[in-house]
C-alpha cells in the first residue's frame, strides 16, 4: 500500500488509496508478471460486506494473496503515529467475512490477517488477536511494528502451524531489521521489504534530475542500455510474436473487403498506367486461403467446392481490376465484397458443369454479368 500510494498518487499512505484504485493497479501488476502477488487491502474498505467485495475483487484482479488489517478508517501507515484499531469482535468478523468470500468464489487466495494493535494497544492484545484470526480461518498471521527480536520470537510461537509474516521497514521502522536467514531461524515464513525498490528508485531519480539540472547526464554505468530497457519491457518478445500474424500480399489484398483498387482516370497518364496494370499475371490465392483436405471440403459436395475457378473483374472503362484463381467455396464469402454475386446459386451452376478429369472444361464461363457500377464480373472454370 505504501509504495502504490507513493507511485500512483504521489501521496502518503494514510488511507487515501481507494478500493477501485488498488484493484486497477493490482490488475496491471498481476498481468505484467508471472509470480504470485500479495495485495494490501488495508482494512477492507469498510464493514464486513465491504470486506467480502474487496476479497472477491482482489481475486478477479489476479492476486494470489490479500492482507487485511484491523485499523479504523481512515487508516494510518504502519510504524507511524495515530494508529487505532477496531474492536476484537469486529476484527474477527472481518476475517470470517474474508474466508466466506473466498469460499463463495471457489478461490484459493491466501488471507493474511494483520493486526496493528501492538502499537495501538499492547503486545498481549496483538497476540490475542493473532490467535483469534487463526481460529477464524486466516492462512498467515502478521503483527505489525513489533519492537524487538524477543517480541518477534514470542509471536512466532503463537498458533503453531500457521505461517507468520514479518515486515522489515528499511530505513528506520520500529521493528529490528534482520536478514532473511535470521528471520527464518526465528520462525517467519514470509518477509516483506516494502521500501527497497521504491527507495532506491527515488534516490536514483533524484540523482539523475540533479545531474541534468546541473548540465550533466547520468553516467552510462548508472543505467541500463536502451537495448536492455527494451528487452526488460518486452519489445523483443513483442516483435517475435508479431511476425506470426504478418499477412502475405495475396491475403492482404483479398482480406481488405474492397475489391475496387482503381479510381477514375484523371489524365492520359493515369489511363496508361492502369492499362499497364491490366497486363499483370493472374493471382493464384488458392494455396494461401484454402486447404482442399481440411474440414472446409463441405462433405458430399466437397468435390465441387474444391474446384478452382477464375474470377475476373473488368471496370466499365475496360481496365482489369481483378484476375485471380480461387476455390469455388470462396465465392460464398465474396458476396459481401462483390454485391453483384449475392443471390447467385454457385452450387447449382457447378453441378451442371462437367467434372470429368480428362475433360476439365477449362475456360467454361459460369457467370458473366455487369454489376450496378458497370463493372463486368466473369467467373470461369480454371
Amino acid at each position: 500500500g505504501f509504495s502504490i500510494s507513493a507511485a500512483r498518487l504521489g501521496l502518503p499512505d494514510v488511507g487515501l488509496m481507494s478500493y477501485g484504485e488498488m484493484i486497477d493497479q493490482g490488475r496491471l501488476i498481476t498481468e505484467a508478471v508471472s509470480i504470485p502477488v500479495i495485495g494490501d487491502a488495508d482494512n477492507g474498505y469498510g464493514n464486513c460486506m465491504n470486506v467480502k467485495r474487496t476479497v472477491k475483487g482482489f481475486i478477479k484482479a489476479g492476486f494470489a494473496g490479500i492482507i487485511l488489517e484491523d485499523q479504523v478508517s481512515p487508516k494510518a501507515c504502519g510504524h507511524t503515529q495515530g494508529r487505532k484499531v477496531v474492536s476484537r469482535e469486529e476484527a474477527i468478523m472481518h476475517i470470517k467475512a474474508a474466508v466466506d468470500a473466498r469460499k463463495e468464489s471457489g478461490s484459493d487466495i491466501v488471507i493474511v490477517a494483520r493486526t496493528d494493535s501492538r502499537q495501538a494497544l499492547s503486545l498481549d492484545e496483538a497476540l490475542w488477536r493473532a490467535r483469534a484470526f487463526a481460529d477464524a480461518g486466516a492462512d498467515v498471521l502478521f503483527i505489525d511494528a513489533l519492537a524487538s527480536r524477543e517480541e518477534m520470537m514470542v509471536f512466532c510461537a503463537v498458533s503453531p502451524g500457521v505461517p507468520k509474516m514479518a515486515n522489515m521497514l528499511e530505513g528506520g521502522g520500529k521493528t529490528p531489521i534482520l536478514s532473511p536467514l535470521e528471520l527464518e531461524e526465528i520462525g517467519y515464513k514470509i518477509i516483506a521489504y516494502p521500501l527497497s525498490l521504491i527507495g532506491v528508485s527515488m534516490r536514483a531519480m533524484e540523482d539523475a534530475l540533479v545531474a541534468i539540472k546541473g548540465g550533466r547526464i547520468p553516467p552510462p554505468s548508472s543505467l541500463p542500455s536502451f537495448e536492455e530497457i527494451k528487452d526488460t519491457l518486452g519489445f523483443n518478445r513483442y516483435y517475435e510474436e508479431e511476425k506470426r500474424y504478418v499477412a502475405s500480399p495475396a491475403q492482404s489484398s483479398f482480406g481488405s473487403g474492397n475489391y475496387d483498387c482503381t479510381s477514375e482516370a484523371s489524365s492520359s497518364g493515369d489511363t496508361k498506367s492502369r492499362t499497364e496494370k491490366s497486363q499483370e499475371p493472374i493471382i493464384d490465392i488458392l494455396p494461401q486461403l484454402y486447404d482442399p483436405g481440411s474440414a472446409g471440403g463441405r462433405g458430399p459436395s466437397g468435390g465441387m467446392w474444391s474446384r478452382t475457378l477464375r474470377l475476373k473483374i473488368t471496370g466499365r472503362d475496360g481496365v482489369q481490376k481483378i484476375d485471380a484463381r480461387i476455390p469455388a467455396g470462396f465465392l460464398e464469402g465474396m458476396t459481401k465484397v462483390i454485391p453483384g454475386l449475392a443471390g447467385t446459386n454457385i452450387m447449382e451452376r457447378l453441378r451442371n458443369a462437367p467434372m470429368d478429369s480428362d475433360n476439365p472444361q477449362n475456360g467454361q464461363i459460369l457467370l458473366d454479368f455487369e454489376d450496378g457500377r458497370g463493372d463486368r464480373i466473369q467467373v470461369f472454370i480454371a
